[in-house]
């Protein structure tokens, strides 16, 4: 078994001599042009390495990878679109550097050629595929809704919140590394066990994004921190702190998420604080320990050598280790 970066750079090479001229040029260069913006690749390479794990050929699983790359970019446009977001990964979003006509359009587009990469394969295994890959998309469509929901929400539950972010992001983890199972014709406990060790690692990589966004080095982290602040999200931090700070600070988280202040920096200070005070960002980092374990637990269970599970925990041991 390889590394990550190693299945990493293989599926670049696959998807760039995937990517060539197309007509209509007006539908298809926005589709490469969000291809080609990079990010770290991680749902298509976990297909990839899930593949190897259980002993498949990783060629049989670049299709199935390339669907997950697709449906996971189609989102992200139509996301950018709903959000009104001018960048992506520090470049011009796909509906400002076209329209909006055209993002929509062409993130359909993508969708299909996401199933159409799942054509390429024998009957019983499209189906498998087919049938989580539906499951999959409804859920990150699911996700997406709550999350837009919850901007208008003034209540939102904390078990709300967990429920969002594992259809929005989690989900699609675990199923890249199902997928990557199924094409190497692994068992279907194995490939359960492989998905609940994707799912889990999903939600504690999403509040672990959560708790960077407020208490990590924008160095390191890669953002501005605050920017969830900025914004009124609704993240964890925030939910903890109205659930386990006094009455005078959920008021006073209540009436900073109301404003929208000149001085930002003074904002974002202050709800430092009081995530600190009451706890919250304590309570965050024990979730984060929590679902990374959990996602562990299932690693454990799996029917492979010790020496995969090491490249799987040292993957998930460097993904939860982004410096705060």
């Amino acid at each position: 078994m390889q590394s990550v970066s190693f299945y990493r750079d293989k599926f670049e090479e696959y998807l760039s001599s995937s990517i060539g001229d197309r007509e209509p040029r007006s539908l298809y260069e926005p589709m490469f042009y969000i291809l080609k913006l990079g990010g770290k690749r991680l749902r298509p390479v976990l297909t990839i390495l899930s593949a190897d794990l259980f002993g498949g050929e990783t060629k049989d699983a670049f299709k199935a990878a390339m669907a997950i790359e697709y449906f996971h970019n189609f989102s992200l446009i139509h996301d950018d679109i709903m959000d009104a977001a001018p960048l992506r990964r520090g470049k011009i979003t796909v509906h400002k550097k076209w329209d909006i006509n055209t993002g929509i359009l062409s993130g359909d587009a993508m969708l299909i050629e996401a199933y159409r990469f799942l054509e390429t394969y024998p009957p019983e295994v499209f189906k498998e595929l087919t049938v989580l890959f539906n499951k999959t998309a409804i859920e990150v469509c699911e996700g997406q809704q709550y999350d837009i929901d919850f901007e208008t929400r003034e209540e939102v539950s904390v078990s709300e919140y967990l429920k969002m972010i594992r259809y929005k992001t989690a989900v699609l983890v675990g199923g890249a590394m199902k997928m990557g199972a199924i094409t190497a014709g692994a068992s279907e406990a194995e490939q359960d066990k492989i998905y609940n060790f994707g799912l889990y690692l999903g939600i504690a990589f999403q509040l672990q994004d959560d708790y960077l966004d407020v208490f990590g080095d924008p160095k390191t982290f890669g953002k501005q921190t605050g920017g969830d602040i900025i914004e009124n999200k609704k993240t964890y931090l925030y939910l903890k702190a109205l659930e386990q700070g006094d009455a005078n600070q959920a008021r006073e988280l209540k009436d900073l998420f109301s404003i929208q202040p000149r001085n930002t920096e003074k904002k974002i200070r202050r709800v430092m604080e009081i995530y600190d005070q009451s706890g919250a960002s304590e309570e965050t980092k024990q979730a984060i320990a929590h679902y990374t374990n959990k996602a562990f637990e299932f690693l454990n269970q799996l029917d492979i050598s010790q020496e995969n599970k090491e490249v799987l925990l040292s993957f998930g041991r460097d993904l939860m280790g982004r410096k705060v």
